[in-house]
């Protein structure tokens, strides 16, 4: 739409001073053009899919893992994930792919937080904290 902009007001001569302002190749900004001259502005703000390898995860998987992952048992570790995955889901993937998968898309650990004392008490903890020494 800047392209559009730049053109239309003359701020832009020519598509090779666009293509300088955009920061952009000029060809790049030819294509552009030609998209918005053969199906118009919808042509330009269609969505793009990648046409790239399919996930080896698939995002349906990718779901049930994180609800897996949110459960109070978790899992003890990644090897864990990954058997628990061929188990259930039929999915057969590596270590690595897992652990990219959690740690970085997820953005999650399997790794599940320490039993607490039902007898603790949640005023005496903040208590704690409030008059404990920091360094």
């Amino acid at each position: 739409m800047q392209l559009l902009y730049l053109l239309k007001t003359g701020y832009a001569p020519t598509v090779t001073r666009a293509a300088q302002i955009l920061s952009r190749n000029r060809s790049t900004v030819q294509q552009w053009l030609q998209v918005y001259r053969n199906q118009g502005m919808e042509g330009l703000l269609e969505q793009k899919h990648s046409s790239g390898r399919p996930r080896a995860i698939p995002k349906w998987a990718e779901n049930a893992l994180h609800q897996q992952l949110q459960k109070q048992e978790g899992f003890n570790d990644y090897q864990e994930i990954v058997d628990w995955l061929q188990e259930n889901l039929g999915i057969n993937t590596t270590y690595k792919t897992v652990y990219k998968l959690v740690h970085y898309r997820l953005e999650s650990s399997p790794k599940v937080p320490r039993p607490q004392s039902i007898e603790q008490s949640q005023q005496r903890v903040e208590g704690f904290k409030k008059n404990s020494q920091t360094t």
